[in-house]
């Protein structure tokens, strides 16, 4: 299938799998393909996003934000709670006993290898795809086939995210009726482009 990923859409996935790593997440994700295509999806796609409101890096810092500041999220956080478990409570009795940085450094560290397997640079292992970016990848390409086109674009893989969003994915959009308003225009964008 990648065979038929135009230049940009490549490196679109490329780049969600370097966000996915940065992020430190263990697969790559929905929203990490959403990041891929904010990066490489061109001018006209990358301007009709901002004009949204969504943008490479506000989706980059709420993803940090999220990761960091609620690592099992509000539902999790207010489950252990009506069990008697209060995560703020518990960490700050870890700060308190180990020092502000104690979750930071509690996180084991990935060995940092270069492109060879020794030296100096990030981590070059494989990050598999969840089930939800997979998806992505083949709605990207029913579209690119509906529309009769013969290589998958970037557009085509928004196009993906906009048919079947997850909910951190619908939340980063802005909700559904941006998600509705974004795919006729995306559309349209893929008409004038060809």
């Amino acid at each position: 299938m990648f065979e038929r990923f135009s230049k940009e859409a490549r490196m679109a996935i490329v780049l969600a799998q370097e966000d996915a790593r940065e992020l430190r997440s263990s697969t790559i994700e929905m929203e990490h393909v959403l990041l891929g295509v904010l990066s490489q999806g061109g001018p006209e796609l990358s301007a009709l996003l901002a004009d949204t409101g969504i943008t490479h890096e506000g989706v980059l810092s709420s993803l940090a934000r999220t990761g960091k500041g609620q690592p099992l999220g509000e539902e999790d956080a207010e489950a252990l709670r009506s069990i008697g478990i209060d995560l703020d409570a518990v960490r700050e009795s870890l700060e308190a006993n180990f020092g502000e940085d104690a979750l930071d450094r509690a996180a084991p560290e990935r060995e940092r290898r270069g492109p060879f397997g020794r030296g100096r640079g990030g981590n070059f292992g494989h990050i598999p795809f969840a089930r939800d970016a997979k998806k992505v990848l083949e709605l990207s390409l029913r579209e690119a086939l509906a529309r009769k086109d013969k290589t998958i674009e970037s557009g085509h893989l928004l196009l993906g995210i906009l048919r079947a969003p997850n909910a951190t994915t619908a939340r980063l959009l802005g909700g559904s009726e941006v998600v509705a308003d974004l795919r006729p225009k995306v559309l349209a964008l893929l008409d004038r482009v060809a």
